[in-house]
């Protein structure tokens, strides 16, 4: 309008009204625009972003070990995509078939060593949970041996682990529809 009143031009028909739509903003991020976040998530935590949609973190004493769980599965599933990227990438028989290969030792064999060797881990685990409130490595907790514990490594940590466990079930879901690696 400032145009046209200088240049000397009438605008006709050209109200001055105007409207305003006003939504409501949330002051963190979320999982996707304009969510609400349930209550129980209220931000504190790094790298919550609102989504809960089983409402599993209503109970406030179990959500400190969702989170370790997530960061566990995260750590598990980060090493399972580089691993099945790099028998991919060098032409080893693929993930999904690694069960029917034949190996030096035999299944059973390899069956009880991984029993006997996750169960002493987790025990180890889940008591240094219990004593530090944070999951590490035998009797290291947290399991830091290069100092990188800080806020901003966390929050790549926990991020970089949600993507892995979302391309680990793009990976198998390819594999049991198409028959195809990654």
């Amino acid at each position: 309008m400032a145009l046209l009143a200088k240049s000397g031009l009438r605008a006709a028909g050209v109200s001055r009204k105007s409207s305003v739509t006003c939504r409501a903003q949330v002051s963190r991020p979320t999982w996707y625009p304009g969510a609400t976040p349930p209550q129980h998530l209220d931000g504190s935590m790094l790298g919550d972003y609102g989504f809960d949609p089983l409402r599993l973190g209503t109970n406030s004493d179990n959500l400190k070990w969702y989170r370790e769980g997530e960061l566990t599965n995260g750590r598990w599933a980060m090493a399972a995509v580089a691993g099945i990227l790099f028998t991919d990438l060098v032409g080893l028989p693929k993930f999904w078939l690694a069960g029917a290969e034949d190996y030096p030792i035999d299944n059973k064999v390899l069956l009880a060593i991984e029993v006997v060797v996750m169960a002493i881990l987790e025990g180890k685990r889940y008591e240094g949970y219990k004593k530090t409130g944070e999951s590490g490595f035998l009797n290291s907790f947290p399991f830091d041996p290069m100092g990188m514990r800080n806020d901003d490594m966390r929050l790549k940590e926990i991020k970089n682990g949600r993507l892995a466990m979302l391309a680990f079930i793009g990976f198998c879901s390819q594999a049991a529809v198409r028959g195809l690696g990654p």
